[in-house]
Order: C-alpha cells, then sequence, then structure tokens
C-alpha cells in the first residue's frame, strides 16, 4: 500500500468511517471504497454483503480477483436510561462486542456500583450526545419511559446516521411520543426508524428476555437492514 492510500485509510478510521480496501490479486492495484460510495462501485453486491456482515475475503469478478479488506468501526450502543433492562442488556451487547454508553441525568440510578465498567455519564442527553457522537455504527435505546430524557435523545439520534433506534412502552406510549416528535418536526418516514415497543416480539417476560429480544432486533438490523 503506497502513503497516500495509508493515510486516506488512517483518516477513514480516526473519522469512524466504513471503508474498503480492494486489492486485484493478479496486479496489486489497490483502492480505498467508502460504505457510502460503494453501491456506484463495480464490486457493489460484494461490499455490501462486506460492510453488513463485517466479512473480508477473496471475490472473483468474471476473470479477475480481488481481494476485500473491510475496516468498519467498532459497533458501540448508546443506553439512555441506567435503568434495570439496560443491566441485561449490557452483558450481551458487550458479548456481541459493543463498546456501551450509558446516559442518565438521575444520579441515583447513573452509579458505577450499578454499572461497573461502563462508559457512564450522569447528564441529560442532549449535553453529553453531542460530545460523544452518534454515526452509522452506533445503535440508540431509549428505555426510561420519560420524555424529558427519552426525547431529547431520540431526536438526536434521529438526525443521526445510527442503524438502529429502540424505545421502550407499549402501543399508547410510542403513539404518544411519534405525536410530540411529530410536533418537534420530524415526518413519519423518520419516525418509522424508531423500533418501538422495542425487541423482537417474542412474548419475552422480565428483564432478561427483554434484553434478548433487543439484541436480538438490533441484530436484524445491523445484518439485515430490516
Amino acid at each position: 500500500m503506497n502513503g497516500a492510500l495509508l493515510q486516506q485509510l488512517l483518516a477513514a478510521r480516526s473519522e469512524r468511517r466504513a471503508v474498503a480496501l480492494v486489492t486485484e490479486l493478479a496486479t496489486g492495484d489497490q483502492r480505498l471504497v467508502l460504505r457510502e460510495k460503494a453501491v456506484s462501485d463495480p464490486l457493489a453486491p460484494v461490499l455490501d454483503l462486506g460492510f453488513r456482515f463485517d466479512q473480508s475475503g477473496v471475490h472473483k469478478v468474471g476473470e479477475r480477483e480481488f481481494f476485500v479488506q473491510i475496516n468498519n468501526p467498532a459497533l458501540r450502543l448508546v443506553v439512555i436510561g441506567a435503568v434495570h433492562i439496560a443491566q441485561a442488556v449490557i452483558p450481551i451487547a458487550r458479548g456481541a462486542g459493543y463498546a456501551v454508553t450509558v446516559i442518565d441525568p438521575r444520579g441515583a440510578f447513573a452509579t458505577g456500583a450499578r454499572f461497573p465498567d461502563i462508559q457512564l455519564y450522569a447528564e441529560w442527553p442532549d449535553e453529553i450526545l453531542p460530545r460523544i457522537g452518534l454515526d452509522a455504527r452506533t445503535a440508540m435505546i431509549a428505555l426510561t419511559h420519560d420524555p424529558k430524557i427519552d426525547d431529547p435523545a431520540l431526536s438526536a439520534a434521529l438526525r443521526s446516521d445510527v442503524f438502529y433506534i429502540g424505545a421502550l412502552g407499549s402501543k399508547k406510549t410510542q403513539a404518544s411520543r411519534r405525536d410530540r416528535l411529530g410536533a418537534n418536526g420530524f415526518t413519519a418516514a423518520d419516525l418509522s426508524r424508531v423500533c418501538g415497543p422495542i425487541g423482537l416480539d417474542i412474548g419475552a417476560k422480565g428483564a432478561p428476555e427483554i434484553a434478548i429480544s433487543i439484541m436480538a432486533e438490533m441484530t436484524r438490523v445491523l445484518r439485515l437492514g430490516e
């Protein structure tokens, strides 16, 4: 890899932008393809699968062979609400490779004793989210049931490229939430990004099973885009 290409690759990584290094095996020619531009690349189907499944490999196109090295940013999960369901979700998320951040302005909930070894902020979401940033390799789940906490976080997520947004609450709670967010200028298409009630409908009961349903839905969106 030449120096200019290396610098571009390092810059993409530092900016948390997904990028593929494509090498033609017969010639050694190399190029970088950003995920947002992959749809127009000759290897578009290969790149799409590679980015979605974090999968590098050799691919033959006609008589030519390419090695596609996928460089995806690390996965992140932002949890709004230091609640008991968050405690159940976190071990599964960490096992699946997510770096977890918990945000809850209620100091009695957001304590190191309840969430050891987790990046934890006892601050309002609209204060901390601009500092930590939201991107296409980040998921957000809102769990507090408190509009003063959840709504600003969901608004920030809807204005970003996060790949998954989930919100806890009944269908009635979701309808009220959509009305509030709609009044703040979000369209029906925007609000369709919010998965709520959160999690796959597997009849989950109790925090551990709800956590499983959340992570299953998040994984489906990450890998299959649906």
